[in-house]
């Protein structure tokens, strides 16, 4: 099992609109990223665990905990002309982008990027390195714990 931050603006898919939708699962669509696609495509596996990460927003942060419940697909996005995702070299023969389904587990107290700076446990996390832009990024099991025992809704 592994563990992953994924991040969405929250006015594309927030945690809220997640906990709405059936199954409160959605299709994590629209990354365009090559590094954050072979996460997807080549590592992710079902029951791996995701910090739902609100980005470019007031306050980024985690927001929940999600699990990852399909493996990877083509990202139907990138056929659509209309979709600013759209990629025109891309085919149903040899798509480029793919995507996962992601599940909310559970909704905690957002844990602002500015706190999970505070903690010596995550010196080393990803996503907290300077210049990481990556919208998918691999959680250390040590990391992973840290956060879910520790600070969700502590």
């Amino acid at each position: 099992m592994r563990f992953w931050l994924m991040k969405s603006e929250p006015s594309d898919c927030s945690i809220d609109k997640l906990a709405e939708l059936p199954d409160q699962t959605v299709a994590w669509y629209g990354v365009r990223n090559y590094q954050a696609r072979n996460f997807m495509r080549d590592q992710m596996n079902i029951g791996d665990g995701v910090l739902f990460y609100h980005s470019n927003c007031k306050q980024p942060g985690i927001a929940g905990i999600a699990k990852v419940c399909s493996t990877a697909y083509p990202d139907a996005t990138q056929y659509t002309r209309e979709s600013k995702y759209f990629d025109p070299k891309a085919t149903p023969e040899q798509p480029r982008w793919f995507n996962v389904d992601v599940k909310l587990v559970k909704k905690i107290d957002l844990i602002p990027i500015d706190d999970l700076r505070k903690y010596p446990e995550l010196v080393r996390m990803r996503t907290l390195q300077r210049g990481n832009r990556l919208s998918i990024t691999p959680v250390d099991p040590d990391e992973w714990k840290f956060i879910t025992t520790r600070l969700a809704n502590a």
